[in-house]
């Protein structure tokens, strides 16, 4: 007989539910929250277990490979589905959840999640970790320059050494002095590890094969490479390059109801970081590539007739398709073709 087996996964604990082919629970109960602790209980449980369902969420990843690695047929649920699902139970309690989870994988209606590799997921915490800081960079010179302001003090444009410099000519020997230079040497100090992660990351990128074929393409950069390594992970994914574009979160949103059949903006779903290098990439093959290309000739007249925010998004998915196409057939960008396309 088969069985079907479903996690709701906590920080400490584990709940899990058995249910047969029928949808019958066959034994529920609660482990530690450890692949090790999971594995046990589902070997001693269920024997001949067909599938092993949990959402998506912090610990995913790291339950999904060690429960792959003991042979274990896991699968990652989306979670915005099983919420759909999981919502239509009376009592929201973490064992119905389980039962609730077991009996979606045994029925078929899931979609389920892609667990990128455990390398992708390193790149992805250093490009994090970069973006992070360079909030918190912005975040104190706007809190300098706020605090200078009431007192009649500009410290002009920039925000790199010139500008720290500027701040402490205005505040020596005045009252904000010892403030300010908490500010500022809080922004130095974030300033110095915003360039060891950078260039920790134009290594990485200069190591990896796939990386350095990407950055052949006009406005990507190692960040914008990488970041689009770690979100895609592996091209063969998708059958489609054209389907990078909606994955990414950057083809409108449609809702089509009776009569009623109209388009919205992009849907932003996806990975909002990877969309904002991606879109600053596509602004600057608008606006500062000087070389000319099939891309920035496409996206020129498309910003006559739509606008330049507009243009620069939707070149932003042509870029995306173009970066899939390039890494799976493994060939640089073109710059020019006869027949005015770019590849």
């Amino acid at each position: 007989m088969k069985q079907y087996v479903g996690l709701d996964v906590s920080l400490e604990q584990t709940a899990v539910c058995i249910v047969d082919e029928h949808g019958k629970a066959l034994w529920r109960g609660k482990c530690a929250s450890t692949p090790e602790a999971i594995a046990a209980v589902v070997k001693a449980r269920a024997t001949h277990v067909e599938r092993i369902g949990l959402e998506s969420g912090p610990l995913s990843t790291w339950h999904w490979h060690e429960l792959k690695k003991r042979g274990l047929p896991v699968i990652c649920l989306d979670a915005r589905h099983a919420k759909a699902a999981l919502s239509l139970q009376v009592n929201k309690t973490d064992p119905n959840d389980a039962l609730g989870l077991a009996q979606i994988v045994r029925t078929g209606w899931y979609r389920e999640v892609t667990v990128k590799s455990l390398d992708s997921q390193v790149i992805r915490s250093f490009l994090s970790s970069r973006a992070r800081l360079v909030e918190v960079r912005v975040d104190l010179i706007n809190q300098i320059r706020g605090m200078l302001k009431p007192f009649g003090l500009v410290a002009g444009k920039g925000g790199r050494q010139p500008f720290i410099d500027r701040v402490r000519e205005l505040v020596a020997d005045g009252p904000l002095k010892d403030a300010v230079e908490a500010l500022l040497s809080a922004l130095q100090e974030v300033s110095r590890q915003i360039g060891v992660l950078s260039r920790r990351l134009t290594g990485l990128a200069r190591q990896d094969q796939a990386a350095r074929r990407l950055m052949t393409a006009p406005g990507v950069g190692s960040l914008v490479a990488l970041a689009y390594i770690s979100v895609i992970d592996t091209p063969d994914r998708f059958s489609s390059s054209s389907s990078v574009g909606a994955y990414l979160g950057l083809t409108p949103r449609r809702y089509q109801s009776g009569e009623i059949d109209r388009s919205g903006r992009i849907s932003k779903c996806g990975d909002p970081l990877l969309r904002t290098y991606l879109f600053e990439a596509a602004g600057i093959v608008l606006n500062r590539v000087s070389r000319w290309s099939a891309l920035k000739a496409w996206g020129t007249r498309l910003a006559k007739k739509v606008g330049g925010k507009k243009a620069t998004v939707a070149v932003a998915r042509k870029l995306a398709v173009i970066l899939h196409r390039m890494w799976r057939d493994n060939t640089d960008f073109r710059w020019a073709r006869q027949d005015g396309q770019a590849a």
